[in-house]
């Protein structure tokens, strides 16, 4: 059968069925058979790790600069017990808290998967701090957005929730963060971001799309991780760094100081002993039921 007949094919299975398989079968009330904790235990067996929680505020860094800057001025320490196969941790004390910090998990489903792992490891706040591009300028690149929803244009946030057009921050997180991310050195202000899986497909017509919902920013994350937070009952906090225009003009990507790094600790220690985290709700299992 050549290719021009398998795409047909293809083309003539998808008609039949009507729908895409992103939207068939998710049983939203039904347990995973692949658990993170199970994943989690086998790892730390393979790797002879002890079984050791992890902070109870961590930080999820897709771009990495905290992460690197933790290494490179000796600040963190490798965390002896995170069982993660694709990643590591560092925790620093920042604050007054321990918090772990964890880079490059990049794009939703990487965000949630170490979700997962983290709160089955024992975090109990999980805060996440990524790059963005601006949509509906909001202050002078670079600045942070305390994100309030995030546009579901992605596909790992279906497999938590039911389809629908935004995810939510937290109601009871949102109130206090509100207020006292805003007293910071560099503020923190609240606005709606759109996550979308395909950063090289930002067209006009979806940009458009965007900013006539009511986004402020791009970013790769925050609809999953939000959607995972409603569906296990976990606290997940995102934010945006504003840092760039989607390179349509010159002096693009800068975050400040260096990287960033300093700022996004100073707003991961504000978040943290703001909302102090606090263990799940009784009988809340830590993946969704």
């Amino acid at each position: 059968m050549t290719g021009h007949q398998d795409a047909g094919q293809i083309r003539g299975e998808a008609h039949e069925t009507g729908s895409p398989p992103i939207l068939a079968n998710k049983n939203y009330g039904a347990p995973s058979l692949f658990q993170p904790q199970n994943l989690l235990r086998e790892a730390r067996r393979q790797k002879h790790l002890p079984d050791q929680a992890v902070p109870g505020a961590c930080l999820l860094d897709p771009d990495g600069d905290t992460a690197r800057h933790l290494a490179a001025t000796g600040q963190g320490r490798r965390h002896p017990g995170w069982a993660c196969y694709h990643t590591n941790m560092r925790v620093t004390r920042t604050g007054g808290l321990d918090i772990g910090v964890v880079g490059l998990a990049v794009g939703t489903p990487f965000a949630v998967l170490v979700a997962e792992q983290l709160s089955a490891s024992g975090a109990r706040l999980i805060i996440s701090i990524t790059s963005a591009g601006q949509i509906r300028p909001l202050a002078s690149p670079p600045y942070f957005i305390l994100i309030s929803k995030a546009l579901r244009d992605e596909g790992t946030s279906l497999h938590y929730q039911a389809p629908a057009t935004w995810s939510h921050l937290p109601g009871h997180l949102e109130r206090p963060l509100t207020r006292a991310l805003r007293d910071l050195p560099e503020p923190v202000l609240a606005g709606a971001s759109w996550t979308t899986d395909a950063p090289y497909r930002e067209t006009r017509a979806a940009i458009d799309a965007a900013a006539q919902a009511g986004a402020v920013c791009v970013e790769m994350e925050a609809a999953a991780p939000y959607a995972y937070a409603a569906a296990s009952g976990r606290d997940v906090v995102c934010l945006a760094h504003i840092t760039n225009t989607m390179a349509q003009n010159g002096q693009d990507f800068e975050k400040g100081e260096a990287n960033g790094a300093r700022a996004a600790l100073a707003i991961a220690a504000a978040t943290a002993n703001t909302l102090r985290p606090r263990p799940p709700k009784s009988g809340t299992p830590a993946t969704p039921p």
